[in-house]
């Protein structure tokens, strides 16, 4: 007996009566605004998305925050740019309000000179506040392992995040990607859950998996999320995922990292826009979704990314906030 695969749980995406609301920085490959993440409040939509130029032209330039009452005519409230991080480039941002009516802006930051990513958070009273407020690093990575592109939500009084996470064991396969999973109390101090998506081998996503955005319904969550593979492809999934499971804390000693050849291309494409059902299906799963994670040398440690002595990594070495702990 097989599970079938469910109905899409949200519209598909098309350009038909598509409009632009935020322009890219300028002309020709390489120049966009996107990785919006993005807060209803009081009937207002608040948005954050990353200002990216071309490679050897400045590449993750800003994050802008915004405001918009109709979705299209979009209104600058403020940005912050990669060098008040000390950042190579900035990627996906995520953007909340807090119940006790606070914003915070968590970043995508990379480590000059590597492969490295990591997560800051910024805080203030109002939207315009986060231009200034202090930085705290909340995912440093660690030497094995950037991690990126969060998105947020808080549920019952826990905060769940899911972020990308690169494994940096093979020199010029870093583009490979698992998506964790993350909770917390406070949306600061995080614990790794285990992996909740990955791979699936000669599929559209073999090469990685990124969740875009996550939500509740009918009592699950659901998911959107883009996959890559070489040659790039796009696609539509709907796969189930289970409660995540937490990997080991080493790799087994015999354990070699399985990868595939990396693509020339620099671009890769949006896929799965169809959503997920995470249900406890064991033959959906099978069939939909490979949960693997990332590719590790046999001494590292598992991909917590949370900034705690695991395994053999031991304590990350990389740089946080100026209100990191």
């Amino acid at each position: 007996m097989t599970c079938p695969v469910p109905a899409p749980l949200l519209p598909v995406p098309r350009f038909t009566d598509a409009a632009v609301a935020v322009e890219p920085p300028g002309d020709g490959a390489g120049n966009w605004a996107g990785a919006p993440s993005a807060v209803l409040v009081d009937g207002v939509i608040y948005l954050a998305y990353r200002v990216r130029a071309p490679l050897g032209e400045g590449r993750g330039l800003a994050v802008v925050v915004a405001r918009s009452v109709d979705g299209v005519v979009v209104e600058t409230v403020t940005e912050v740019t990669k060098e008040r991080f000390g950042a190579e480039s900035l990627e996906r941002p995520a953007l909340l309000r807090t119940a006790d009516g606070r914003w915070r802006l968590y970043v995508s930051c990379a480590t000059p000179g590597s492969k490295h990513w990591w997560i800051d958070v910024l805080e203030a009273d109002t939207p315009e506040g986060l231009a200034t407020a202090p930085r705290r690093t909340v995912l440093p990575g660690d030497e094995r392992h950037a991690v990126k592109d969060p998105v947020i939500v808080a549920v019952d009084g826990t905060w769940h995040l899911w972020a990308s996470v690169h494994p940096l064991d093979v020199p010029m396969h870093e583009d490979r990607m698992t998506t964790e999973h993350y909770t917390s109390p406070d949306g600061l101090d995080w614990n790794h859950r285990g992996t909740v998506l990955g791979p699936r081998e000669d599929r559209w996503d073999a090469r990685g998996v990124r969740v875009s955005a996550v939500f509740r319904i009918d009592g699950q969550w659901g998911a959107t999320y883009d996959g890559r593979r070489r040659p790039p492809r796009t696609g539509r999934s709907a796969p189930a995922w289970p409660t995540p499971r937490r990997p080991p804390t080493t790799a087994p000693a015999s354990s070699t990292p399985k990868v595939t050849r990396p693509s020339r291309s620099r671009r890769t494409r949006a896929g799965g826009c169809g959503t997920s059902a995470w249900s406890s299906c064991p033959t959906a799963a099978t069939a939909s979704t490979t949960r693997r994670p990332a590719p590790t040398a046999p001494t590292s440690c598992a991909p917590s990314c949370c900034g705690r002595r695991c395994g053999r990594g031991g304590p990350p070495r990389w740089p946080k906030g100026d209100a990191a702990t």
